[in-house]
């Protein structure tokens, strides 16, 4: 088209497209190029603000690496996560809710005995969290749970070099009553990476990078539809505000502080500590 007006650029670049063979990348590059170009008319960026837009996303990709992921944090801080995650999860009725993988998972954590603490020399109150995993009221055996969080400085073990190596991250299997338990740290409240362009953006707009204390859960078992979500601490100040938006209602707990010292020599924890009960459930693959 040689005579390329505002008005017909987009169904010029729809032309050129519309030979892709594989129509779910046809229906996709549509839908992307007729929403883009809907949002330039609605903003009208001068050329300044338009390169400034392509800075910010060429920082967001010389921030990525191995272990860290400014992309992933992008996508979490806007919402698109969470959408995608929603939309992805409509059909988990009477399933537990489901919640953000992050950008800090790592595959490989160690497998440990039940009752076993992932958080070995880390300091902290202890946490014993148990439960079981259920197919509606049907406890599942041997399902795996891989477990992670953050240490109390608000780092995972990527972002510190001062940690181990897979430090507060473990996997667990239910016994054959679905049971589960395992030991680790009281988590606390972090703020995400904010010394790269997402977080310049964060406080561009006024918003705080903070994330309520939660600790990262996938479960899975043969036959049923793998669940990622999270535990978030009931009470803590940032349920509302999440940084990431993360937080469902269903995955708000509960914990239970316990200060007898008899009772945490029989659990063979330190007083004060706390437990957590939470009961998983997976709905069957199709």
């Amino acid at each position: 088209m040689r005579n390329l007006t505002e008005h017909n650029v987009t169904d010029a670049i729809l032309r050129q497209m519309s030979d892709t063979m594989d129509p779910r990348l046809r229906g996709i590059m549509a839908s992307l190029v007729t929403h883009l170009h809907g949002f330039v008319r609605e903003v009208e960026p001068t050329p300044d603000e338009w390169m400034a837009g392509i800075q910010f996303l060429t920082a967001v990709g010389k921030m990525s690496d191995e272990r860290r992921q400014e992309f992933v944090l992008l996508s979490d801080t806007l919402g698109v996560s969470a959408l995608v995650d929603t939309i992805n999860n409509r059909s988990r009725d009477g399933a537990t809710q489901s919640s953000l993988l992050g950008p800090f998972y790592r595959d490989g954590a160690p497998e440990l005995p039940l009752a076993a603490d992932m958080a070995g020399d880390v300091k902290g109150h202890r946490v014993i969290v148990s439960g079981r995993v259920l197919a509606g009221d049907r406890p599942i055996a041997g399902a795996l749970l891989d477990v992670w969080q953050a240490a109390p400085n608000g780092l995972y073990d990527v972002q510190d070099p001062d940690q181990p190596d897979m430090n507060l991250r473990a996997r667990y299997r239910t016994d054959g009553d679905g049971r589960y338990e395992f030991r680790t740290v009281e988590p606390s409240f972090y703020g995400i990476p904010s010394d790269g362009p997402v977080g310049a953006m964060l406080r561009a707009v006024g918003r705080h990078p903070n994330r309520p204390a939660h600790l990262h859960v996938i479960v899975s078992a043969s036959g049923y539809i793998p669940l990622t979500t999270a535990l978030f601490s009931e009470g803590d100040r940032y349920l509302d505000s999440d940084a990431v938006l993360g937080v469902r209602s269903g995955l708000i707990v509960k914990y239970v502080r316990h200060d007898s010292l008899d009772e945490a020599a029989r659990r063979q924890v330190s007083a004060p500590f706390y437990t957590v009960d939470y009961d998983f459930v997976l709905k069957p693959a199709a």
